[in-house]
């Protein structure tokens, strides 16, 4: 190969990738199938996951537990290997899976509709300024909260490029952590809005109820609402808090962390809005001897149907990942589903008060939060997540990087998997540590 390439060995074939993050596999002159697992197996084996040792980060992935029973179903063949609904050919099952999830989206967001998925919770938030800017007839500034992971505004600012849309920001209450309502009711009265961006728990965790006030002072501008959907069995959804759009990370429901993948794009709408929603709907019909059958719906991909004409070019979704999370949802029901996010809440107020004991974490916010919670430190949080790993503890996310003026502090995530054991030897680090 090399010498087809024109080149004279593998490190010149590899000269793109940065010498930093290389890993040296040497397999000399040649080596044997079995000897090449083994290795690669004793080179794995140094990964350290939120399985091996307690893990407490979060920020959009989550380790909640997944039922055996969506395991046993998205392994199936008929779902495992026919998961791309591109096609109209797609079979019935899969179509009808995901008709499901549709369904089940509906009934957390409290939307009229949604699409069979989308790749994330940040290209969710793409389609939705989009979509504002396409509504509005004269307003081209979309208001996001200050207080935002610095990947969802990564994403949201190269989706606007070339759109005319820009991207505007609001304040959060230094105390409680809530957005102000002042600042978007100011943004609204310059009348230049297209859309409102929000979410219900925030990226410090906290369940925030000027939320449900942003529409009386906004006026007809949309709104879109991002919920994590494990907190929707306790708190209002998108569509009793007034949205024109709801968006969500879908991962926690049903899927593992899996060091950053797979990832649920949770996208839902009001009816006046399904002609411009991205992706693909799968509906249910009746076929030509009136049974009850499945087929897309709506495809707006541009390749064909709208071609130039689609309201979004968005060809990557997590239709898998979507069958998991109706399997997951349909399994635990309303009652597991209430009974998970009360816990969720209960271990963070628990490992709250734990942590605020500890000479040099004060907790961030007095808010109510569901499970989530941000702390500040007396050293640098980067630098205390590298000591707390020596100890055998995956600290929380440092929001250096993701919010102004907050780099000495970390997000700390807890959920039903964390035992109070867990909660202890983070405590006992971070107390060392500190």
């Amino acid at each position: 190969m090399l010498e087809r390439l024109g080149m004279s060995s593998a490190d010149e074939l590899f000269a793109d990738v940065p010498a930093d993050v290389r890993t040296e596999f040497d397999v000399g002159r040649g080596m044997s199938e079995m000897d090449m697992m083994n290795k690669i197996v004793q080179m794995l084996g140094k990964n350290i996951t939120a399985a091996d040792i307690p893990c407490f980060m979060g920020m959009g992935s989550y380790r909640h537990y997944v039922p055996a029973t969506v395991d046993h179903i998205t392994g199936m063949s008929e779902f495992y290997t026919s998961y791309t609904p591109y096609q109209a050919e797609i079979s019935q099952g899969m179509l009808q899976a995901l008709f499901e999830y549709q369904s089940t989206v509906c009934e957390l967001t409290g939307m009229d509709a949604a699409n069979s998925s989308m790749y994330d919770c940040a290209t969710a938030l793409g389609e939705a300024a989009k979509i504002c800017g396409s509504v509005s007839k004269k307003g081209k500034v979309f208001l996001i909260p200050e207080a935002l992971s610095n990947e969802r505004y990564s994403v949201l600012d190269n989706y606007l490029k070339g759109t005319g849309i820009t991207i505007s920001r609001y304040g959060f209450d230094k105390k409680t952590g809530s957005l102000v309502l002042d600042d978007i009711k100011a943004a609204a009265a310059k009348g230049d809005l297209c859309g409102v961006y929000a979410e219900m728990p925030n990226v410090f965790g906290c369940l925030d109820t000027n939320v449900a006030k942003i529409r009386s002072v906004i006026g007809n501008t949309m709104l879109v609402i991002g919920v994590n959907p494990m907190c929707m069995s306790i708190v209002k959804s998108p569509g009793e808090m007034g949205a024109d759009i709801a968006i969500g990370e879908g991962q926690p429901l049903g899927s593992r962390m899996g060091f950053g993948s797979p990832l649920l794009g949770i996208f839902a709408c009001r009816q006046e809005h399904v002609r411009r929603i991205p992706g693909r709907i799968s509906g249910m019909t009746v076929d030509a001897d009136g049974k009850r059958a499945f087929c897309l719906t709506l495809q707006t991909r541009e390749q064909h149907i709208k071609r130039s004409a689609a309201s979004s070019n968005i060809c990557t979704n997590g239709a898998l990942a979507a069958v998991a999370a109706v399997v997951y949802v349909t399994t635990l029901g309303s009652d597991g589903m209430f009974e998970i996010a009360k816990k969720n809440m209960e271990r963070a107020k628990s490992l709250m008060a734990l942590l605020s004991k500890i000479k040099g974490v004060e907790i961030a916010f007095n808010g109510t939060h569901f499970n989530e919670f941000v702390i500040r430190l007396s050293k640098d949080a980067s630098k205390v997540n590298s000591e707390l790993l020596k100890k055998g503890v995956m600290g929380g996310i440092p929001l250096k990087g993701h919010v102004k003026g907050m780099d000495d502090c970390m997000l700390i995530t807890t959920t039903e998997m964390h035992s109070d054991a867990d909660h202890k030897k983070l405590a006992d680090a971070l107390k060392e540590v500190l």
